[in-house]
């Protein structure tokens, strides 16, 4: 968000959102693929998940390769938030933020599984149960292994305050605030 609005006050023009309403995916492909990081799933599907599953495919079955693919691709996730993480915080990675990634994919693939084995069942979960369990794994699992480096290393108080700075700079741009003040200098 905060690069979001950085672009628009700079360059006047809009840039892709960044997710589509993550709090109502029903699932977790659901939410790794179509609706968090909207860029990132896929650069990922064609860098990596595609060319594992084509590789894989002719020597596992189609489930192991699944997971391969997965896997494979949730671990270079993680191990990409861990780089930008150190670079960030210039603290040497602890493999927390990756095996959020690598729990977050077997079970994405574990669910794929499930539901291509049952789809033909009659029941179906409740939209609104599926949402709840979801977002509640995301979460639950983000607060156990991906945010302890960032609360440790005060990232979520600075991220809070640059939002807040950004967002006061945007109203004061819309107001027309520092437009007046440098018709004043001039």
């Amino acid at each position: 968000m905060v690069v979001k609005v950085a672009v628009f006050v700079i360059f006047g023009c809009d840039l892709e959102p960044h997710s589509n309403e993550p709090y109502l995916a029903t699932s977790l492909q659901d939410f790794w693929g179509r609706r968090w990081n909207l860029m990132v799933p896929g650069i990922l599907r064609q860098a990596v998940y595609t060319p594992i599953r084509q590789v894989s495919k002719r020597k596992l079955n189609s489930v192991l390769s699944l997971f391969l693919g997965f896997l494979v691709t949730f671990v270079v996730s993680g191990a990409v938030h861990e780089l930008m993480l150190f670079c960030l915080t210039r603290e040497l990675p602890t493999g927390e933020v990756t095996m959020f990634f690598v729990l977050n994919g077997v079970c994405t693939a574990a669910e794929v599984v499930v539901k291509k084995k049952f789809e033909r069942r009659l029941w179906r979960m409740s939209p609104l149960l599926s949402r709840v369990l979801t977002v509640g794994f995301v979460v639950v699992t983000g607060g156990w292994l991906f945010f302890p480096l960032l609360i440790r290393k005060g990232m979520i108080e600075r991220l809070a305050n640059e939002a807040l700075f950004v967002n006061d700079l945007n109203g004061l741009i819309r107001s027309g605030f520092l437009i007046d003040l440098c018709k004043k200098k001039n």
